[in-house]
């Protein structure tokens, strides 16, 4: 389906977005984007149509304005700014809750590589709002005190050919209080660009993601 070109205010600054819903959608699901991630890539692209076919709504945004984007051409502190970051994800997320086509369906959380810690710290600041989180190819920071306030589910998947990240997120996990697992791909990096690793990427979230909606009341 084509998706439709949205703005987003958040922090003063409008975001662009990528907003679809397919009939009878039963989430909507936010994929967001920093610095030299933009949300027109080939690979959030094939997620979000993955996730069309299997009846979720997406909102894919970019995190930074076009303005900073241009300004951190280079890797700057805003792309490193968890704070601002987690922010504008919770921006996004009182974007969609109050679009007539999503405001009652539950909002899940995604977050590749550095966005990670963001959506981390969005799901601590909406625990009500947040049914569940999946993050993958991140490097979670066992001290972020996200780690220890997020309340939701969230599923970590990992490559199995990087041993060392994927210790960083088993000790990351040990500082949570809330539901957690963690999925591997063996023969994919934390980039995921081996041949099928994506895929098993999107088959693994999707999974998950139909489990939490299955244990919620309302299913």
């Amino acid at each position: 389906m084509t998706p439709e070109t949205v703005s987003v205010p958040a922090d003063r600054v409008t975001l662009d977005g990528d907003f679809a819903v397919p009939a009878s959608a039963r989430a909507v699901i936010l994929l967001p984007h920093g610095v030299n991630n933009s949300r027109q890539n080939r690979g959030s692209q094939s997620i979000a149509t993955e996730l069309h076919t299997a009846g979720f709504a997406t909102l894919l945004v970019d995190l930074l304005s076009e303005n900073e984007e241009r300004r951190y051409t280079h890797p700057g502190e805003q792309r490193f700014d968890v704070g601002l970051l987690t922010r504008r994800i919770v921006a996004a997320v009182d974007w969609a809750t109050i679009q007539p086509a999503t405001r009652s369906l539950p909002v899940i959380l995604f977050g590749a590589g550095t966005q990670a810690d963001a959506v981390l710290g969005a799901a601590a600041d909406l625990p009500d709002r947040v049914l569940t989180v999946v993050v993958w190819g991140a490097r979670p920071d066992p001290t972020a005190d996200a780690l220890k306030r997020v309340r939701v589910p969230v599923l970590f998947v990992a490559g199995g050919q990087e041993p060392a990240l994927l210790r960083l997120t088993e000790e990351a996990v040990r500082h949570m209080e809330g539901p957690h697992s963690i999925r591997v791909v063996p023969e994919a990096t934390h980039l995921f660009e081996q041949p099928n690793a994506l895929d098993q990427v999107i088959t693994t979230a999707r999974e998950w993601c139909d489990e939490q909606l299955r244990a919620t009341p309302e299913a």
